[in-house]
């Protein structure tokens, strides 16, 4: 297995793989990797010759109050679990090689500056209006599009995978990926969830034993509206209720939302409206539990 840190390593290694007529699949990360990042691999590895893992903690994505210098970092951690996946190279960036005119600060003051200086974005419009996700976490979708075109710039796959449990991204990068002719192939994989049904995360860490013991709520809750919507239930303030009154009864935890969104347009549902037959749903949520900010969907197919 490859590590590589610098942009013009990778396209050397790129350019021995195209020479040698591989696909290459990829899995963009964050690193503080889990079963959920290993079973994407997996996939990659089925679908295309040579896999590649990037582990960076994008600072764009991060709002200034966010956990940017506290997100969980295990770099060797990480490298050992790849070389057990067999994964052909990993490409883990400073964020001065992703975003050289930044000046080198303290990472908090980096993050800071990130946003606020003159650079080229990627923005799929509409993200932060027309979605609670967006809404609730604005500009997030903005460095996702930034950083995941980049990314694929630099390593040209042929084909990238990421989880659906990062549901509103996962449609803001295929939509990104249309609008602009990107050749990538993007495959959406099924959440994996632990037994209790909680959606892996790298941020369960940081729920203590209490905190995690309540965590499955919230897909007991998105569960608990996906059953009202099989019983026939069209009316979005009804499905979204069945779900809401599910977190609400926990003590613990404080409910960000419950929205049913139109995956094919890539919009929430006013609340008010109902809900066609023939459409691709997602029914998704957000919920604080502790200090620890969880999402998690349901995709259904009418």
């Amino acid at each position: 297995m490859q590590v590589v840190n610098t942009i013009k390593q990778l396209r050397t290694l790129r350019a021995t793989l195209a020479k040698n007529n591989k696909s290459v699949g990829l899995v963009p990360t964050m690193g503080y990797l889990h079963q959920g990042h290993l079973s994407l691999v997996r996939e990659a590895k089925r679908k295309t010759d040579a896999v590649g893992v990037t582990i960076f903690v994008n600072p764009l994505q991060f709002g200034p109050t966010e956990d940017f210098t506290t997100y969980p970092r295990a770099m060797e951690r990480d490298l050992d679990m790849l070389r057990s996946e067999n994964v052909d190279f990993v490409f883990c960036p400073t964020p001065e090689e992703m975003y050289p005119t930044s000046e080198t600060q303290q990472e908090a003051k980096r993050h800071l500056m990130l946003h606020t200086e003159s650079r080229t974005w990627v923005q799929v419009e509409g993200m932060d209006e027309l979605t609670r996700e967006g809404s609730s976490r604005k500009g997030h979708f903005r460095g996702v599009a930034t950083v995941v075109t980049k990314l694929f710039n630099i390593v040209q796959p042929d084909k990238a995978f990421f989880g659906q449990k990062d549901g509103m991204q996962c449609i803001v990068i295929k939509k990104m990926v249309n609008d602009l002719n990107v050749p990538v192939e993007i495959d959406i994989c099924d959440t994996m969830r632990e037994e209790d049904g909680l959606a892996m995360s790298s941020r369960n860490v940081y729920l203590n034993p209490q905190q995690r013991a309540i965590a499955p709520t919230l897909y007991r809750a998105l569960q608990c509206a996906a059953r009202s919507v099989h019983e026939g239930e069209r009316r979005v303030s009804e499905i979204v209720r069945a779900a809401e009154e599910e977190i609400r009864r926990c003590e613990g935890l404080v409910l960000d939302y419950i929205v049913v969104s139109d995956m094919n347009a890539g919009v929430d549902l006013d609340r008010e409206s109902r809900v066609e037959d023939n459409t691709h749903l997602m029914i998704s949520g957000a919920m604080w539990n502790g200090k620890t900010r969880l999402i998690d969907n349901i995709v259904l197919q009418l």
